[in-house]
């Protein structure tokens, strides 16, 4: 160890988009997580654990989310080994996971959890900024590739709700998720390097950090996924105790993503006509209507129907306004970093809080109290977003390349 960084990776100059290995790895990644959120709160409940426990377990995944993703980014920015490091944690993730079907008890399946979380959660942020370097100056298409990640999603939880019902105990879902993992290690041994560090920043990383419009954004997109803690964890347990069974629990989640499928191939039209201010505002108060709905409206089918619909704004567009954003605030050596900070932020710190919160208030305070204060918080996000968030951003169209358009 000399305690020299390592040369950057190769350009991958001149080549074509690798578009279907990187499709590939984010429909594994998601199947994964289709696999993971909605059932295993249900496998845990099934393994006799208190719903405060279930908060505490789901909320340890996301926790990890706070430091994970910016260690990692600050390694790949660090080294220029971004794929590498890519293929190291998602290896480490297979091995961890190995561990959720042998272990039993609260304590030994929390190590397990924090384990196989701090290295799963590395995946998608440091593979992020790949598909970015990848896409180059056409950063617009992002959510062309990034929806066979929601078409994962959906194949795994449409599957695996019908499994459920029909032949299969929901004790095999640790099995099921470990070759899911598999599969998205294999897939990125074949996922081509690109440019990593070879771009060199004008401004400081933490002076970036500190400007109020980021500040804004990072604690807007934080609370909006604290908003969702409730969802990811105690949506499918919601729909259970109202009558539904493992295969319309399934399909509900399904339509969300669905939804969320659809926004993807239709923002970059809504870019070329609104602004990333305009559609996060939006989105904020159809994410607000959506809890609103869920709390209160769970036993009208068509109501329920429509609050997954907007998934579609409450998650997709708010996603891809996200990665648009940490994008332009955090450019060359800073990329990896910025996303991975976004990643930590937002569904890290916000998504911890989310779950901790959601499992300590569940039975205290009630189910529906829980879902109306997700709605209130999207509604204390919308006035700093207006306030702070950067005004006047131009649309993708007046940014992008006439080639590119």
């Amino acid at each position: 160890m000399t305690g020299r960084a390592a040369p950057p990776e190769p350009i991958t100059g001149g080549a074509a988009f690798p578009y279907w290995r990187i499709s590939a790895y984010y429909f594994l990644y998601f199947a994964g997580l289709g696999a993971f959120l909605p059932y295993w709160a249900l496998y845990l409940e099934s393994q006799r654990f208190a719903p405060e426990q279930i908060g505490q377990l789901m909320a340890l995944v996301a926790a990890t989310k706070i430091f994970a993703p910016t260690v990692w980014g600050w390694l790949a920015d660090r080294t220029g080994q971004g794929v590498g490091l890519i293929r190291l944690a998602g290896l480490a993730a297979v091995a961890a996971a190995a561990g959720f079907s042998r272990v039993q008890g609260f304590w030994p399946l929390f190590w397990v959890t924090l384990f196989f979380s701090f290295f799963w959660n590395a995946c998608l942020p440091l593979f992020e900024a790949l598909t970015l370097r990848h896409l180059g100056r056409a950063v617009q298409r992002y959510s062309r590739v990034r929806l066979w990640g929601s078409v994962g999603f959906i194949v795994a939880v449409a599957a695996l709700g019908y499994a459920l019902r029909s032949r299969f105990s929901i004790d095999c879902l640790p099995l099921l998720l470990w070759w899911l993992l598999v599969g998205l290690w294999v897939i990125s041994l074949v996922v081509p390097r690109a440019e990593w560090a070879a771009e060199v920043s004008t401004d400081k990383f933490w002076r970036i950090v500190r400007r109020r419009d980021v500040l804004a954004f990072f604690f807007v997109v934080m609370l909006l996924q604290l908003s969702h803690g409730p969802y990811y964890v105690f949506f499918s347990i919601y729909l259970d105790a109202h009558g539904f069974d493992a295969n319309h629990i399934g399909q509900l989640w399904a339509l969300g993503v669905i939804a969320e499928i659809l926004m993807f191939l239709v923002i970059p039209r809504l870019l070329k006509r609104f602004t990333l201010r305009e559609i996060l505002l939006t989105s904020l108060l159809l994410a607000a209507i959506r809890w609103s709905l869920v709390a209160y409206a769970v036993e009208d089918l068509m109501l329920l129907i429509l609050a997954q619909c907007l998934h579609a704004a409450s998650f997709g567009a708010t996603h891809a306004v996200g990665i648009q954003l940490t994008h332009r605030y955090f450019s060359g050596s800073h990329r990896s970093k910025g996303q991975g900070l976004y990643s930590s932020t937002s569904f890290g710190l916000g998504g911890a809080l989310g779950a901790w919160a959601a499992g300590a208030a569940w039975e205290p305070l009630g189910q529906q109290a829980v879902y109306a204060a997700a709605a209130i918080c999207c509604l204390v996000a919308w006035p700093i977003a207006w306030l702070w968030v950067e005004r006047g951003i131009p649309s993708a169209r007046a940014c992008a390349p006439r080639s590119l358009r």
